[in-house]
């Protein structure tokens, strides 16, 4: 027992050290690691909303009654399922790209609404990080969504 005293009272001159230890290692490992969890919250974020857009965004467009009226119930569909997931409007854009091709060759096509035509719906949000400046969008996330017409529409 003599020896645990002795051990004791030489750890006595530590007091107050464990707290001084504690905020140490918070601020350099709990610190970045909520701002790492928060970056990738903030990607799943744009991720999601990329694909539940485009999802519903095709929904809308393939059972519009013409092109215009497509477009624009894409648009809102859009709207708001990137609303529910709580990324920004301004940071949405909705394009169409012809059957089997991919987001990236999509901009100039615009679907006729045909029966039986088949097109992708894209949607592209720009994921913004926090604490980065607003000139870093580099990071963005599609979603796309194909579309199917039904051979058999009423006209």
């Amino acid at each position: 027992m003599r020896w645990l005293r002795r051990r004791l009272g030489m750890l006595a001159g530590e007091r107050g050290s464990a707290l001084v230890e504690f905020v140490f290692i918070a601020l350099v490992v709990f610190v970045p690691l909520v701002y790492v969890i928060a970056g990738f919250s903030a990607v799943q974020r744009g991720v999601f909303a990329s694909q539940a857009a485009a999802r519903e965004a095709g929904r809308a467009m393939g059972t519009a009654p013409d092109p215009v009226t497509g477009h624009e119930w894409a648009l809102r569909a859009a709207q708001l399922a990137v609303e529910d997931q709580s990324v920004d409007l301004a940071d949405l854009r909705v394009t169409y790209a012809p059957a089997g091709a991919d987001c990236d060759a999509a901009g100039g096509y615009s679907p006729a609404l045909l029966p039986g035509e088949e097109f992708s719906v894209c949607v592209t949000v720009t994921v913004r990080i926090p604490l980065l400046p607003e000139f870093v969008d580099a990071n963005t996330a599609t979603g796309q969504f194909v579309v199917e017409r039904d051979r058999y529409v009423d006209r």
